[in-house]
């Protein structure tokens, strides 16, 4: 068997077989584009073929940058398109397709690799943790009264106009923004400059390419699938936030994504979801465990939170690189016994963290922790709070101490939360 990279040429044949491999058919080509597979970028596409040169196994990789703790934005191998056809598995063809990309990466000079994985228990065993997590939250509409804030001195939810494509968005005071409805169409630019400016703040999220709008490649709102895109504007106009929705049957209204610069804007979004006439439930894909939402209503129960499930899944493949490239909100110190069973690498490393900036350098010192890989990279953004891992016997703390020191140190400003599909 060979493991090669592709090219232009190879794309039908990496196409078919990657949707082989999950016994599926391709997607009729539109005029609108929207086919996943236009964003691949070839040379970075491996091919396992046999012998007598068919091909059994893809595997492909995007470039993106991932923000991490502390706003660091550092390049990310999104992993992609990873199959094997039935009649090859159990066979190493996976196996030696990921050896073969993990060398790649390190060639190119990446430290980091991330993926969605389709099935949890296949990705560990290659260094991959779960980083990122996400839920649905269903809202039955007639119960759905938000709270006054018991805050002292916090304002209520700013309320907010709303407008047609062909009327002008009617803001409601100074310091109090509006939303205006537009089709998915009219909005591209809008998506992308606002998603940009989320994503750069946003611990665990990635980047959006411009090809990506471009070929409108991916799931709503990038697809070119027909929504509505609520958009909010700040008090000067600029947009600050927006939700892409549609109108199912039942009468539910499913909110695909909603991206805000701050929780108030997200409040303004939701209360402007949830007066939709004709709608008897709205549901919020992709929101964070830790989202106040639910909170935020006057009756708690009425979030039915569902679909609660990891997202982005990390691997680091430069340990020592990866720990000083984010940020850090505690000083102290770690000794980390690092194994890396799937590379047959194993290290141990003093982590000193102060003032933000973390050393990360071998050491022979005795182990605060000894972890997998994959639990480092579980841990990395800030998700997964190590004394977690301890206590499902996955890290080994050889300190009373080190969990909780390991929980304040790996720490972010904020949950990490990744929205992105590839």
């Amino acid at each position: 068997m060979e493991i090669r990279s592709t090219t232009d040429e190879d794309l039908d044949v990496f196409v078919d077989t990657v949707h082989a491999a999950f016994g599926r058919f391709p997607e009729t080509p539109t005029d609108g584009g929207g086919l996943w597979w236009s964003a691949l970028e070839t040379d970075r596409c491996l091919l396992a073929v046999t012998a007598d040169g068919r091909p059994v196994g893809t595997a492909g990789a995007h470039s993106f940058e991932l923000t991490l703790p502390g706003e660091s934005l550092v390049p990310a191998a999104g992993v992609t398109a990873v199959g094997v056809l039935p009649s090859h598995r159990r066979q190493g063809v996976l196996s030696a397709m990921m050896r073969h990309q993990l060398a790649a990466l390190r060639t190119r000079g990446e430290f980091l690799s991330v993926l969605l994985a389709s099935e949890a228990p296949i990705y560990g065993r290659f260094g991959y943790g779960p980083a990122t997590y996400t839920r649905r939250v269903t809202v039955q509409r007639d119960r759905a009264a938000l709270a006054a804030p018991r805050a002292r001195g916090t304002a209520d939810a700013p309320a907010t106009g709303s407008a047609t494509r062909s009327d002008t968005a009617s803001g409601t005071g100074p310091g109090i923004g509006s939303v205006e409805v537009l089709r998915r169409a009219e909005c591209g630019e809008i998506l992308e400059e606002v998603y940009d400016r989320y994503r750069r703040a946003q611990p665990g999220a990635l980047s959006r390419p411009r090809r990506w709008w471009a070929l409108r490649a991916g799931q709503p709102p990038i697809s070119p699938a027909p929504r509505y895109v609520a958009v909010h504007r700040d008090a000067d106009g600029v947009p600050d936030g927006y939700a892409s929705y549609s109108l199912g049957e039942s009468e539910t209204l499913t909110v695909d994504e909603t991206i805000a610069t701050d929780d108030a804007v997200f409040t303004a979004l939701a209360r402007f979801v949830l007066g939709h006439d004709l709608v008897s439930r709205v549901v919020f894909k992709h929101l964070p465990p830790e989202h106040p939402l639910r909170w935020q209503f006057a009756d708690f129960r009425v979030g039915e939170v569902s679909g609660d499930t990891d997202w982005l899944w990390v691997r680091l493949l430069d340990v020592p690189r990866a720990l000083t490239a984010r940020g850090w909100f505690t000083d102290g110190e770690l000794v980390l016994d690092v194994d890396d069973p799937f590379l047959g690498e194993h290290g141990r490393y003093l982590l000193t963290v102060r003032d933000g900036k973390a050393d990360c350098v071998p050491t022979d010192r005795e182990p605060d922790l000894s972890l997998d890989v994959r639990d480092l990279g579980s841990v990395y953004l800030g998700g997964t709070a190590p004394s977690t891992l301890v206590r499902a016997g996955h890290i080994r703390a050889h300190r009373p101490d080190a969990a909780t020191r390991a929980d304040a140190l790996f720490r972010a400003e904020r949950p990490p939360h990744c929205l992105h599909w590839f």
